[in-house]
């Protein structure tokens, strides 16, 4: 037994289930002896000891399955009326119970199934086994009938396990350590679980949304309310407890997606057997965790995506060898958290996926028009395997080749907020990557303004805020064709008008507020006329007048108690025409190719007084925020500011990392929130520039402090920066003070 194993959760689970199944057996076993013939008793009892043994099988407990594997014999006989329950026989199998329960003790404990000599209790539970066989052909005269086997004196005698005289008695005092693991003492691992019904669950978790809205609500009214340093005290505990009950509740909901990974091996291993291909599945990540509805939600995709990967992506043995490839396949399922969002890629190592193969395809098909399938760039001609309908099969099988299936990916994976985009290699493989949000009941927000009334959008699709005064009468506005765009670093950013989209009057503004948001890998920026503040909101359903309109994605009530329409991201950019399916896209980009040796990381970019520019990995970056210059303040000798009911230290990040800092009395400081909301740092930059996401080639750099090393990052070389090491050199204090906790 491999001690790591020991340790994972599929044991953890094997030792809960176990103990809850034998739970069960003790009291079907005594119930059993009053009424032998209860067939749904038997049943019972067997499918516990089966399941029992073939688990321990697969984890590689031979002693636990030989023991089992008997007990399993002998209540097969049970089941099948070959023998008949009597106390003796009800003994021996209670004994078996009390086996098992030893095994796993030491299972749990050490990770090995102890040294125990359960010869005495197989000889006893064999000799049941063996008044229940068919008698030799001899003796077919004089036998006769199979009958109970004879009652033997009660296994629950004082005799030790293990020597010749003994019965069968499986603990006993020489196994104190065992015996307290049968009384449910050792048995940790189960006394530490409890199943709870997923219902249940839900009800508790709509309830958290109400108290997180009641909670919304006083701190509203707290923060314009003149009450005394009491009733603010009580308010800031309020909110500290509510914050944590939330965040425990929601992690009751939590599952590793291993959960649904582990079914995916059988499917690789019967789909190359069935294609004659040789395949290999390696997963990385699997204990990244997500709430229990995007699990469920994303089971079926996931599924659809690895057989597409055996069937279409991987070629055949032969094929591969005279390609230069190895025989044998690789499939990679690889998960992570970045940027708020649990990523997931899907990777192979097959012929790639060719762009005029899957134009002239769309073309034969009828999807679009030559002239238009020309105009496609590559990243487009990708994403047409997401047209409803398509498929490049040229057979149909009972694995794939109908065409209906990747944009039932595509829809299921963007009905729970996230997104599918497909890159390629041609000869190489293909990667696709999903991102998809941790949690759909309690989200963070931006709320803006529209017409009078507010509306939120989900933080995950937001990329940056833009505000733009107007200078010479302008507000910065270009058109293309007739569209709206912004010209924003070099960029034209497409927009939308809130106010067109919702059917509103267009107003005369001093200013352009614009937030930039991203929707099926396209960035475009969606005009307000206010932009408020960020907050947690609780997702509720909208009415069913209300669901067709591709506007709305839900519903929430903020803190003064009044209704706020979610805003759908990707319902708001077809309308608006920056983006459509994939067999018509109004923007254009470029094919993102990975270079051999290459990763592809998403990037903060950041510019500092000298003009020079670093580049900050977007896993390491809570929030960005701009502060007003006259809110900071001071502590001894660093600069603070009040955020989000907490002190924020502030740090300098030209400063150290040894760049010119840019001196300045702007008004505004933009600032790079990391870490968590328990260690929480504020990084002063000089300007944010752009957030990119490139393959990138790190060289090392040689004696600078906090620098990974450089890349050449939008054809520009740039400093990538080690944030972890950074904060921990600048801010000191903050690993001694992970756990403080304000005190009411």
């Amino acid at each position: 037994m491999d001690a790591s194993l020991d340790n994972s959760d599929i044991v953890k689970d094997f030792l809960i289930e176990s103990y809850e199944g034998l739970d069960q057996v003790d009291r079907d076993l005594v119930a059993l002896e009053d009424l032998p013939s209860d067939t749904e008793l038997l049943n019972r009892i067997f499918r516990c000891v089966h399941t029992v043994k073939g688990t321990c099988g697969f984890l590689g407990f031979s002693k636990l399955e030989a023991v089992t594997h008997v007990g399993e014999s002998l209540l097969s006989k049970l089941r099948d009326g070959v023998l008949v329950v009597t106390p003796g026989l009800a003994s021996a199998l209670l004994s078996l119970v009390d086996a098992i329960r030893e095994m796993l003790g030491h299972i749990e404990a050490d990770g090995s199934e102890g040294d125990g000599d359960y010869i005495a209790l197989t000889t006893e539970l064999n000799r049941f086994l063996a008044a229940a066989a068919p008698p030799n052909p001899q003796q077919a005269q004089s036998a006769s009938p199979p009958s109970a086997a004879p009652d033997l004196p009660s296994v629950a005698s004082t005799h030790a396990v293990g020597t010749p005289q003994a019965p069968a008695r499986a603990s006993t005092a020489v196994h104190d350590a065992a015996e307290a693991g049968a009384d449910g003492k050792s048995g940790g691992v189960a006394d530490t679980s409890i199943r709870v019904d997923v219902g249940l669950l839900d009800k508790l978790m709509t309830a958290v949304g109400e108290l997180v809205l009641a909670r919304n609500q006083i701190l509203q009214y707290a923060a314009a309310s003149s009450q005394g340093t009491a009733f603010l005290a009580a308010t800031q505990r309020l909110n500290l407890l509510t914050t944590e009950l939330q965040e425990g509740v929601m992690k009751t909901r939590m599952q590793p997606i291993g959960n649904i990974w582990s079914k995916l091996p059988r499917v690789v291993r019967d789909l190359s057997v069935a294609c004659g291909k040789q395949m290999r599945l390696e997963m990385d990540g699997q204990e990244t965790e997500l709430d229990k509805t995007i699990i469920e939600a994303i089971k079926d995709p996931l599924t659809h995506i690895v057989r597409n990967a055996v069937d279409h992506g991987i070629e055949a043995p032969s094929e591969r060898v005279e390609r230069g490839k190895a025989a044998e396949g690789v499939l990679q399922l690889r998960a992570f958290h970045e940027g708020g969002q649990v990523n997931i890629e899907i990777t192979d190592d097959g012929r790639g996926l060719d762009p005029e193969r899957l134009k002239a395809k769309a073309v034969e098909k009828g999807f679009l028009g030559a002239e238009h399938a020309q105009r496609l760039s590559d990243r487009e001609a990708l994403n047409l395997i997401f047209a409803a309908g398509f498929s490049t099969a040229a057979k149909v099988t009972n694995i794939s080749g109908r065409g209906a299936g990747m944009d039932v990916v595509r829809s299921n994976i963007e009905r729970i907020g996230g997104t599918v985009d497909v890159q390629s290699v041609l000869g190489q493989g293909a990667t696709v990557r999903i991102k998809i949000p941790l949690t759909l009941a309690i989200i963070p927000a931006l709320v803006v303004s529209c017409s009078g009334a507010r509306y939120a959008i989900p933080q995950v699709n937001l990329v940056e805020l833009v505000r733009h005064e107007a200078r010479d009468g302008g507000l910065g506005l270009e058109r293309i064709h007739g569209a709206p765009v912004y010209r924003l670093r070099d960029n034209l950013l497409p927009l939308v008008f809130l106010r067109s989209a919702l059917g509103a009057d267009a107003n005369e503004a001093e200013a352009l507020n614009i937030v930039v948001l991203q929707a099926d890998g396209h960035i475009f920026g969606l005009v307000v006329d206010q932009i408020n503040d960020t907050t947690e909101i609780v997702v509720k359903p909208l009415s069913k007048h209300l669901q067709g309109i591709a506007t709305f994605a839900g519903a929430t009530i903020m803190g003064d108690g009044r209704v706020a329409l979610i805003l759908d991201t990707m319902g708001l950019a077809q309308n608006g025409h920056v983006i459509a399916d994939s067999t018509d896209r109004a923007v254009r980009e470029q094919a993102c190719k990975v270079e051999e040796g290459a990763s592809r990381q998403t990037l903060l970019i950041c510019g500092s007084g000298d003009g020079r520019r670093v580049a900050i990995p977007l896993s390491s970056v809570a929030r960005l925020e701009i502060f007003r210059r006259s809110l900071i303040e001071w502590t001894g000798e660093n600069e603070v500011v009040q955020y989000r009911n907490q002190i924020l230290p502030l740090l300098p990040l030209s400063r150290l990392v040894g760049l010119t800092a840019n001196i300045s009395d702007a008004e505004s400081v933009p600032v790079v929130v990391y870490g968590d909301s328990g260690r929480a740092v504020g990084l002063k930059v000089d300007s944010i520039l752009d957030i990119v996401e490139e393959s990138v080639n790190l060289e090392h750099a040689i004696g600078r402090e906090g620098v990974l090393g450089a890349a050449v990052v939008q054809a520009k070389v740039t400093d990538v920066l080690d944030i972890a090491g950074i904060v921990r050199r600048g801010a000191p204090w903050l690993e001694d003070n992970t756990d403080q906790r304000e005190v009411a």
